[in-house]
């Protein structure tokens, strides 16, 4: 399968009041291994970014002077997104973005032309109810590098998106080891048979047992005496 991870910059949060896109970052992965074959463009507005877009993203109007209007990309950046499935943090955004621009050049709605949306976002708060999941957050969660993240960046994000992805579904270990079967989603499978290993058990010492129990203690203490192991006993 072709996955697409896409992120945008903005002049603003709304593309409905004349917002634009000025930056897309795209990287690919096919069969769940990083291609390289990445997409990234500049665009010229015809508008200056909003105080606080330009605090996030520090891509200046001088800058984006004389880089391409989106219409001038759209025809690459379509074809290479084609039937692909395209995965991006808080959908919405980006999606309403991009359709805005094809909007205005007459072409189809974005979403019509791919082979579907994965918003990281929707999953990352089924993952982890009532945490902030942010990309930062979730890189900070799932041990991916961020540090060189100072400002926003379209392809940046774009590559940190995939590893994020790549955690939150099956770990980097799974998708790029290539030492079996391949299934048709490019994961690979290993059938260990685990009766040829002599599996020792570890128990715990005194000291581990007090702890324990100690931790144990203080969960039904902050739970008011309500632990379930309170009411079996």
């Amino acid at each position: 399968m072709r996955q697409i991870f896409l992120d945008t910059e903005t002049t603003g949060l709304s593309a409905d009041s004349g917002d634009r896109i000025i930056e897309i970052g795209c990287v690919e992965l096919f069969n769940r291994k990083l291609t390289g074959n990445n997409l990234h463009f500049y665009l010229n507005p015809g508008r200056d970014s909003h105080e606080e877009a330009l605090k996030v993203h520090g891509i200046t109007t001088e800058f984006l002077k004389d880089k391409p209007k989106f219409a001038a990309v759209a025809d690459e950046l379509m074809a290479y997104l084609q039937d692909a499935e395209v995965i991006i943090h808080n959908a919405a955004f980006d999606v309403g973005f991009l359709n805005k621009e094809l909007e205005l050049i007459g072409r189809p709605a974005f979403t019509g032309l791919v082979g579907g949306v994965i918003d990281t976002l929707v999953m990352a708060k089924e993952m982890f109810p009532g945490k902030r999941n942010s990309l930062n957050a979730l890189c900070d969660r799932l041990g991916v590098d961020n540090s060189g993240r100072v400002l926003h960046g379209a392809l940046l994000d774009a590559e940190l998106l995939a590893d994020v992805y790549i955690n939150l579904t099956r770990g980097q270990d799974a998708l790029l080891m290539d030492a079996g079967p391949e299934q048709l989603d490019g994961s690979v499978v290993v059938n260990l048979d685990l009766r040829m290993f002599d599996l020792p058990v570890l128990a715990a010492n005194d000291e581990e047992i007090t702890a324990h129990h100690e931790v144990l203690k203080q969960i039904d203490k902050s739970s008011g005496g309500k632990t379930i192991w309170q009411a079996l006993a």
